[in-house]
Parts: C-alpha cells; sequence; structure tokens
C-alpha cells in the first residue's frame, strides 16, 4: 500500500509537468484563472475570518473545561483550514468541471494516442455543463454526509487526539474522487463506481489526494494545482484504474 501511495502522490507531479506542453496549455488557461480568483478570495477571506471562525468552533467547551482550548485550539484550526480549502477546491471546480472534463480528454489523448470515445470538443463540452455541475453537487454532497460525525469526534475524549488524522485521511480522498471524476466521467462511469474502482486501489487515491492536499495548501503552487491534478488524475486513470472499462462499457448514471 505504501508502493502504491508512492506511486499515486508521483501522478499529481507528473501531471504538473505535463500541463505546460503545447496543445494541453489552451485548456489549463481559463481553469488556472478561476483558481487564482477563488484562491485570492479565500485568502483574503482568511486573513479576516479564520481566528474567528476557529474560537467559534472552540466555543461550546464549558468553562470548566476552558483549559482545554490551548490543547484544542490547534486541532480546530488544522480542521478549519482542511474545511476553508477543500470548500473553496469544490466552488473552484464548480466553474472549472466542463474545461477539467476537456483537459482530462485531451491528456489522455496524449497519452494513449487514442481518443475517448464520443467525445464532440466544445460542443460537447456544452452539452454537458449541466451534467458536470451536477456531478459536483452530487461530490460536496458526499463530502457533507461525512462532515458532521467527523466533526463530532472532535468531542469525544480520546478519540479527538485521532480526529485530525482522520480529517486529513478523508480529504485525501476527497480529492481523489474530486479529480477522478474527470477521466472516469469521459468514459461514462458515474459517481458509484468511481468510487468502487478507487476503493479497490486505496492506497494510489490516497497517495495521490494526499499530494494534491499539500499541494492545495502551498502559497503559489495553490494557483495551478487544480489543471495539475485533473493531469494526476488522467495518469492515474489510464495507467492503474482504466483496465476493462473500454471493453466492458459502463452505466454513466450509477
Amino acid at each position: 500500500m505504501l508502493a502504491d501511495a508512492v506511486r499515486g502522490a508521483r501522478c499529481l507531479g507528473r501531471g504538473l509537468r505535463l500541463i505546460f506542453r503545447p496543445g494541453l496549455r489552451r485548456y489549463v488557461l481559463l481553469p488556472l484563472t478561476v483558481n487564482v480568483v477563488v484562491f485570492a478570495g479565500l485568502i483574503a477571506y482568511g486573513a479576516t475570518q479564520f481566528a474567528d471562525l476557529v474560537d467559534w468552533m472552540v466555543s461550546p467547551l464549558p468553562q470548566w473545561l476552558d483549559w482545554l482550548r490551548y490543547l484544542l485550539w490547534p486541532l480546530f484550526a488544522l480542521v478549519a483550514l482542511l474545511t476553508v480549502f477543500f470548500g473553496f477546491t469544490l466552488v473552484a471546480n464548480l466553474f472549472g468541471a466542463p474545461f477539467n472534463g476537456m483537459l482530462a480528454e485531451a491528456v489522455e489523448r496524449q497519452l494513449t494516442g487514442q481518443t475517448v470515445e464520443d467525445t464532440g470538443g466544445w460542443g460537447k463540452m456544452l452539452k454537458d455543463v449541466l451534467p458536470a455541475l451536477w456531478g459536483e453537487v452530487r461530490k460536496f454532497g458526499y463530502f457533507l454526509r461525512w462532515v458532521i460525525p467527523l466533526g463530532i469526534l472532535f468531542f469525544i475524549p480520546g478519540l479527538n487526539l485521532a480526529a485530525p488524522f482522520l480529517w486529513i485521511a478523508f480529504s485525501a480522498w476527497m480529492l481523489s474522487i474530486e479529480y477522478a471524476d474527470y477521466p472516469m466521467g469521459n468514459h461514462g462511469l458515474g459517481f458509484r463506481l468511481q468510487r468502487e474502482r478507487l476503493r479497490h486501489r486505496r492506497g494510489l487515491a490516497l497517495g495521490f489526494g494526499g499530494a494534491t492536499l499539500l499541494a492545495t495548501m502551498t502559497p503559489l503552487l495553490n494557483f495551478i494545482v487544480m489543471p495539475a491534478a485533473v493531469a494526476g488524475a488522467t495518469i492515474l486513470w489510464v495507467e492503474n484504474l482504466a483496465d476493462g472499462v473500454r471493453a466492458q462499457g459502463v452505466d454513466r448514471s450509477q
């Protein structure tokens, strides 16, 4: 599993190098612009609201446990940071989703020399705008479904020590789902089938998602992480997850 995690993490670096190749840059420009705007907003928001947000998260503690604030504040700060960054990543991908699908298609064409079936360039992109946006909404719903139980762990003595690490693992898992959707969606795999494929190679998924999470939280690098992650997820798909898809066919609704 460790070897798979390293292999998954390397896919992000390979994707970063790949997006600057001729033939791919035009698919990167608009998502890159979206990411710059979103993360600039994130930085401005975080500078004014971050401390208040963390104080609000620790406020439910009773007065007699006030001394725990000094222990829990850094843990809650980490969770708040991950939540805000991941939330803004989802927003950025909500706007960039149709273009990310085209980028994944172009990357796969460069890697394999084959054209993804049922493609139609800009015409297909316009037709797929609503399904792409709906896919982002479904991913956000899946994210929200886990937020509450994971958040409750912070209020359970003993378990709250493990909670930040579980949040990091969950964030890595969500980012692998987020970006693997584009190459998988191009081949008709629906949300449930995407998760099944990633679960079968969990080490790869967590390695890729963990590297993406680290890049998302790294200044300057976070501006280009979205197209790099789309390209990296496409590499992950082509080399490790695509077996049998072309031959068997799939139902995108699943």
